[in-house]
């Protein structure tokens, strides 16, 4: 799926996964802002900032998916 994206949350998710494990940073606001950087063009972070973030946190803070 890599270099295919779509406007929709399931894409994003996707792309966000990989490359939050590429990124090195204590910091988790600041890691999902560096993701949001090379993401910037995605679909559906275009159309969709803020549940784009939503989204994010909720993988980070709730689910407590990557860590």
């Amino acid at each position: 799926m890599k270099n295919k994206f779509y406007d929709n949350a399931d894409s994003f998710a996707m792309s966000f996964d990989e490359e939050w494990e590429n990124i090195v940073c204590d910091d988790l606001r600041l890691k999902i802002d560096k993701v949001f950087e090379i993401l910037s063009d995605h679909p559906f972070f275009i159309s969709n900032p803020e549940n784009a973030r939503k989204m994010a946190e909720f993988r980070i803070f709730s689910l407590k998916k990557l860590k």
